[in-house]
């Protein structure tokens, strides 16, 4: 999408954090952008500012792991907007590392319900719409570079778990909506200066209800060797990724180190099996 002003945008996790940091962004280039967050108060302070920019803004409570709810913000997108452009799914969650064994159930449902799920219901109610006017659009999914690798220092599992389905999800979809002028991106982002960590102040009642939490994820900004960037400037680089239609969209250069060594794991598996089959023939593998 090269012209983005007089495009309609729907965003999640919009009340802070990246998600606000992408609504500024957008609100910039031009975009009238729907606000959905979990949050009331975060959300309205949200969409007073964005709607003082001068572009259309308005907001919606919504919690994303509850598919009826998302089938009627979309709804509610639809009569007040008409056309939708673009849809940023970043509504997530996440809980301090812990071995995953010991991860209770009810958590497991929590972190997929709102990252996996939330993401698809989104996906699923959304996309239509963007396909609907057939003007094109764009569609970004918000993992993490803990998607694409679970980092030994921060033990994320269950997080990353979660975040490596987000990332196979935009391949899919990528690969579904091939050809027919709406772009796909996943966000993987390192360290952003975000209210995450807060995410057990969040929990729905259905999924225990709000916690405290044993440790928190601030933990990161100690073991990561990446520096924290903004809400705005992970914003602005998801405005950028629109704009110039990349789909891995990285944020700190840094950690390309982790994800090579995690393809040199890779090949080394690759390497072990070669060696295996050529032990089984007696000759070299093609």
């Amino acid at each position: 999408m090269r012209e983005l002003r007089g495009k309609n945008a729907f965003v999640t996790g919009a009340g802070s954090g990246i998600g606000l940091g992408i609504c500024r962004a957008l609100a910039r280039a031009g975009v009238d952008v729907a606000l959905a967050d979990i949050e009331q108060e975060p959300l309205d302070k949200a969409v007073a500012e964005i709607a003082a920019t001068g572009v259309q803004a308005f907001g919606v409570r919504l919690d994303v792991s509850d598919e009826a709810a998302v089938q009627r913000a979309a709804a509610e997108v639809e009569s007040r907007f008409g056309d939708l452009h673009i849809l940023s799914n970043n509504a997530g969650v996440t809980f301090a590392g812990s071995p995953l064994l010991g991860v209770p159930q009810q958590q497991l449902d929590w972190i997929f319900g709102v990252n996996v799920f939330g993401t698809l219901h989104c996906c699923r109610a959304f996309v239509p719409l963007i396909q609907k006017h057939g003007q094109g659009g764009h569609i970004v999914n918000t993992a993490s570079i803990g998607g694409l690798q679970v980092n030994p220092l921060l033990r994320n599992g269950p997080y990353a778990m979660s975040k490596y389905a987000v990332v196979a999800m935009s391949e899919t979809l990528a690969l579904d909506l091939e050809d027919t002028g709406i772009g796909v991106s996943v966000f993987c982002p390192a360290l952003v200066a975000t209210g995450l960590y807060k995410s057990a102040q969040r929990r729905p009642e259905r999924f225990g209800g709000a916690y405290k939490a044993a440790g928190t994820t601030t933990t990161a900004a100690r073991v990561m060797p990446t520096n924290a960037i903004s809400g705005d400037e992970a914003g602005e680089r998801v405005r950028q990724a629109i704009v110039d239609n990349e789909f891995f969209v990285f944020t700190h250069p840094q950690t390309r180190a982790w994800i090579e060594d995690r393809h040199r794991r890779l090949m080394a598996g690759f390497d072990a099996n070669d060696r295996y089959l050529a032990g089984q023939t007696g000759k070299n593998p093609d």
